[in-house]
């Protein structure tokens, strides 16, 4: 018993004393920042500019006249759109990133109606959205782009045009394509969408300054029998 204390002592000088040893953990990177909370409890209030659709012809979000967008779920937007309408004055409570010019929606209050967006009741599946691929129709949009359209975190996913034509795309594509989204440029887009009285929205499968230098960024909704959703081709980051 002696013996193998003595040992374990001497290992343990000649590890003390080693200019060569270090810690296993001593080569790895130094944490990631921390990220900044986001501003709970923010309240925006203005006139309603107008419908922010998806390509489904949903209403996810609403533009204030002064720039402010405000995102909310899908699954609300029957009951937001019962609420108010473009023209009204909204109060909206809910959260923004730092930085980010977007509301997410906790809840809003017009014409003396309210529209909470609440937690699911553990348990109980989301609310069904009708969504039904074989409706959407292939569109064009060209024209140019008024403001860039960000999600809650900051993305940009989507462009207004100045017909009011909103243009969506993954925000990698946004990533990707940042130096030539920007307000004032020309957008040309080809893809899936709707049209109706509310607006017009599109998901954009080509994109480029015009028609003959559109690139393809993303499948559209074909798929064959039995299969599932094509995955997307990664896009050509010039236009």
């Amino acid at each position: 018993m002696t013996h193998r204390i003595a040992s374990i002592a001497t290992a343990v000088c000649l590890l003390g004393g080693s200019t060569a040893f270090t810690p296993a953990f001593a080569h790895l990177p130094p944490p990631p920042p921390v990220a900044v909370a986001p501003e709970a409890d923010t309240v925006a209030s203005g006139r309603v500019q107008q419908w922010l659709l998806n390509p489904n012809g949903e209403a996810d979000g609403l533009l204030l006249a002064d720039g402010t967008q405000v995102a909310f779920p899908p699954h609300l937007s029957a009951a937001v759109m019962q609420a108010l309408r473009p023209g009204d004055t909204v109060q909206v409570r809910g959260w923004r990133a730092p930085q980010v010019p977007v509301v997410r929606m906790q809840s809003l209050s017009a014409n003396g109606r309210s529209v909470i967006d609440e937690p699911p009741v553990p348990g109980m599946f989301p609310p069904r959205r009708a969504h039904d691929p074989a409706a959407l129709s292939a569109m064009t949009a060209d024209g140019r782009i008024e403001r860039l359209l960000y999600n809650d975190l900051g993305d940009v996913h989507g462009a207004l045009l100045a017909d009011r034509t909103i243009v969506r795309f993954p925000p990698h594509i946004g990533a990707m394509y940042g130096a030539q989204l920007q307000p004032g440029a020309q957008l040309y887009a080809r893809g899936w969408g709707t049209r109706g009285a509310q607006g017009t929205a599109l998901e954009a499968t080509s994109m480029g300054p015009t028609a003959s230098t559109a690139r393809e960024v993303f499948e559209g909704p074909h798929r064959g029998p039995g299969r599932g959703p094509v995955a997307p081709r990664p896009p050509v980051p010039a236009f």
